[in-house]
């Protein structure tokens, strides 16, 4: 399934990403279940998971030093509100 462009990514307290798309759905998506190991440990870092941004093309989101989480898990598992 093809799920539409990010237009926004927002940090949350809890480890969470407040996600807009460009149809005008609102999903929250729980990050923490991602942050184990050396690479997405760093996530851990509240200073540090408030880099995340959205990639240039829109699809997908990723932080500071790369780490990413697949766009059709964004949309899939986030909940819509």
């Amino acid at each position: 399934m093809l799920q539409p462009k990010i237009v926004s990514v927002q940090p949350l307290p809890g480890y969470k990403l407040d996600i807009r798309y460009e149809n005008g759905e609102k999903r929250l998506f729980e990050v923490s279940p991602y942050i184990r190991g050396d690479w997405y440990g760093k996530l851990k870092e509240f200073s540090y998971f408030r880099t995340v941004h959205i990639l240039p093309s829109g699809g997908g989101i990723e932080w500071a030093e790369g780490q990413d989480i697949a766009p059709h898990e964004l949309y899939e598992m986030g909940v819509e509100v």
